[in-house]
């Protein structure tokens, strides 16, 4: 499946703000069953400075800067991308093998996927997260399959409410009032997999929905989501990371698009920044993920993975936190 993903941020600030500088993850990650086809990157007003890098976790991460006044910031990224339904080889492994993998002991290999076992800004450890997921890891139960079970028991026991959290909400505090929004449900998955031990990553990324019968796909009428990866050590031919979503109940297919994973969502958010003066601001964030027809396999051949950046005063690329 190809997907076209437009995601626009833009500020207006009163009064004008003086400088401004701004971190972004915008651009998708390439992954087994992902590749960038292309990538634009425009700020307006043009940035005195833009660069782009890598982030530890493999994110790319651009910085931009203005140096003069400016009422209004703008940041656009557009991007195609190829998707396909990621492979998820069985694994008989038991939830507390893979605990105990992952266990100090004197001359221990190192795995890079340990980085994601301890607590982060958004997913502290609290022992209520504890007490909600162990009824799904029963002794010996195979960890994909008591991953799912949590997944499940989530999608059956939360309330999706857009008006009930904001970004800096506890995750313990959505769990208790049992409502949220993706987010809130991919911090409570990942809080409870690190409390037993296990490696959980948080996903941000998009997801196509489909307009009702009859009626047109609305431009930047979609959202930004997230979701959950668990590690599994030890698969022949894969990474070990296997994608769960508790929003909607189900493993991520090619209608998902990746765009970067971190410890938690302050690692990956799409934009912030630190700005001087605009004491006061207005927000709008408008996403639009559209299929695009299927590439022939000799055009799907000669497309390069490499990102293009342009900038452009009559777009703006902008960068901010903003809760999906």
């Amino acid at each position: 499946m190809r997907l076209q993903v437009t995601h626009e941020t833009r500020y207006d600030y009163t009064p004008a703000v003086e400088t401004a500088q701004h971190v972004a993850h915008l651009r998708p990650r390439d992954t087994p069953s992902q590749r960038l086809l292309r990538h634009r990157l425009v700020v307006t007003p043009e940035p005195d400075e833009l660069r782009t890098g890598r982030d530890v976790f493999g994110n790319t991460r651009s910085f931009f800067a203005l140096q003069s006044g400016h009422e209004e910031l703008c940041v656009v990224a557009d991007s195609v991308v190829e998707t396909q339904v990621p492979r998820r080889p069985p694994s008989p492994l038991g939830w507390e093998q893979v605990r105990d993998r992952f266990r100090y002991r004197a001359g221990g290999g190192y795995d890079a996927a340990s980085e994601y076992l301890f607590p982060s800004p958004y997913v502290p450890r609290h022992a209520d997260f504890l007490d909600y997921v162990r009824p799904s890891f029963g002794p010996g139960t195979p960890l994909l399959a008591a991953t799912e079970d949590l997944m499940r028991r989530i999608y059956r026991d939360f309330d999706y409410a857009s008006d009930s959290t904001e970004i800096n909400t506890p995750a313990v505090e959505a769990l208790a009032q049992r409502k949220g929004v993706c987010q809130d449900f991919a911090h409570i998955m990942v809080a409870g997999l690190r409390m037993l031990g296990l490696p959980a990553r948080y996903v941000s990324g998009y997801l196509l929905t489909q307009p009702p019968p009859g009626q047109p796909r609305l431009v930047g009428a979609d959202a930004s989501h997230a979701w959950v990866s668990v590690y599994v050590p030890d698969v022949p031919g894969h990474d070990g990371w296997y994608d769960f979503d508790p929003t909607n109940d189900r493993a991520p297919g090619e209608d998902y698009v990746t765009l970067a994973v971190g410890r938690d969502f302050s690692d990956v958010s799409p934009m912030r920044g630190v700005i001087h003066g605009g004491a006061r601001h207005i927000l709008h964030v408008g996403v639009t993920v559209a299929p695009l027809p299927d590439l022939d396999p000799e055009e799907r051949g000669g497309h390069s993975q490499s990102q293009s950046q342009s900038q452009s005063q009559s777009q703006s690329q902008s960068q901010s936190q903003h809760q999906e």
